[in-house]
């Protein structure tokens, strides 16, 4: 998967994509992120990417100009399946949509700052706005990264256990259920019997009923999204 990203500020992007689990995709082959500075397509030597919103308001916006021009030189060696604006009017990121983006081969976030972007940019090349949720950053730059590491986790060959990312929260609707590791008696304080059993079936049964009760308590809402 091939991955670029827009950006005023690419220093933002470099510890989260440059470390972990993303450094590994990375150095596979398995996951290409390449981070381009706005400024490059600047409508003058002073590096001018934003102007003053029509209309008076405080906060200034960036233009179409540098935008426009920075998307089409990038569409011109790369097909994108879908143009991302990172924006906090969007559509909230959820694990569903992780695993369709997963599937993409070729992805492009224009990451939001000051006031926003031209709406004539919204309106002409974005396909698909996100949201990481009800509040406001400074910039898209650290909701781009976490959208990211979100979907390239789950790349094939990514993590060293494939089935790890099934069991995740947010799959199926439900949230995770508890883990425990060594030692089984810890002050006292011990791991349920069940997982000790060495019974597969039985474990993925007390599993699933810890993630049902779980979800019930902590996010109930997630169970009006399926039929249990």
């Amino acid at each position: 998967m091939k991955i670029d990203i827009i950006t005023v500020l690419p220093e933002l992007l470099e510890s989260p994509l440059s470390h972990s689990i993303m450094k590994r995709a990375q150095e596979k082959g398995l996951l290409q992120v390449q981070v381009h500075q706005l400024r490059k397509w600047a409508v003058n030597a002073y590096g001018q990417v934003d102007d003053y919103q029509y209309g008076g308001g405080a906060g200034m916006v960036m233009m179409c100009e540098p935008l426009a021009n920075a998307i089409e030189e990038l569409q011109a060696t790369t097909q994108y399946d879908d143009i991302i604006y990172m924006t906090p009017d969007g559509a909230t990121f959820n694990q569903q949509t992780a695993n369709r983006l997963s599937l993409q081969e070729n992805l492009l976030i224009i990451c939001g700052h000051y006031k926003g972007i031209d709406q004539r940019i919204r309106d002409h090349y974005i396909t698909r706005e996100i949201s990481i949720g009800d509040f406001v950053l400074s910039g898209g730059e650290l909701a781009a990264a976490l959208v990211v590491d979100a979907i390239g986790r789950l790349l094939p060959g990514v993590l060293n256990d494939e089935t790890s990312a099934l069991f995740d929260s947010f799959q199926d609707n439900l949230l995770a259920p508890p883990v425990y590791t060594r030692p089984a008696d810890f002050r006292g304080w011990k791991v349920p019997d069940m997982l000790l059993s060495g019974d597969p079936k039985k474990i993925d049964d007390w599993r699933h009923d810890q993630a049902l009760e779980r979800t019930r308590e902590r996010r109930p809402d997630l169970l009006k999204k399926q039929d249990l």
